[in-house]
């Protein structure tokens, strides 16, 4: 991925952060002369921070667990918001009309080996975690695997795979007009602020808490 270095993201913390807010994942792999994607909810392990992973899970009839083997290079790429910037955003619009339209956008691409786990025991582990962290931020009275039948929660997990990513590398790319000048950044912020798109608003805030 091309990265121009105004736009270039680094920083573990801000990264991790971006993936835990971000948490459905591409993951692309190739095998068999083929490129496939995988669209997988992941659970960010940084419990060792030296061996930081990505977990998650896929059904046992999905193909991607046969055409991938236990250490084959995957990328997986996190989305976050996006949104058209219009010219006319630009204060700098009325003073030369030297401006042009484009897309502000923020990604974060991992890349490393993936591994796969058959175990009961991993596999409800990691759902408890991936379940917990997300029910424990949107519900007031949170739901958890205990809440439905044992029998119930044990057919489905014997129908899914578990997934290890070790990252070895990663990077962002926060494409958030911060090649523009001050009004104009401003502008944009202001454009997308006042949109009815949830998405540019969405933008507009990570384009405010950027500056």
């Amino acid at each position: 991925m091309h990265i121009p270095s105004k736009f270039k993201v680094t920083n573990p913390d801000t990264l991790y952060r971006f993936i835990k807010d971000n948490p459905l994942g591409t993951l692309v792999s190739f095998s068999d002369n083929d490129i496939d994607a995988t669209h997988i909810p992941f659970y960010l392990d940084t419990t060792d921070l030296r061996k930081v992973k990505l977990q998650g899970h896929i059904a046992k009839i999905n193909p991607l667990g046969k055409k991938c083997n236990d250490g084959d290079k995957v990328l997986v790429i996190f989305h976050g918001p996006n949104a058209y910037i219009s010219p006319n955003f630009y204060p700098s619009k009325n003073e030369t009309g030297k401006v042009v339209p484009t897309w502000n956008y923020s990604v974060v691409h991992v890349k490393g080996s993936v591994s796969f786990n058959y175990k009961s025991s991993w596999i409800t582990k990691h759902l408890e975690k991936l379940t917990n962290s997300h029910e424990s931020v949107s519900q007031s009275n949170p739901w958890s695997m205990s809440d439905a039948p044992k029998e119930y929660t044990n057919k489905l997990i014997n129908a899914v795979v578990g997934l290890e990513i070790a990252i070895e590398d990663i990077v962002g790319n926060f494409k958030l007009s911060q090649n523009k000048p001050t009004n104009d950044y401003d502008g944009v912020v202001r454009g997308l602020k006042n949109s009815e798109n949830e998405l540019e608003s969405m933008v507009s805030m990570q384009m405010q808490g950027n500056k």
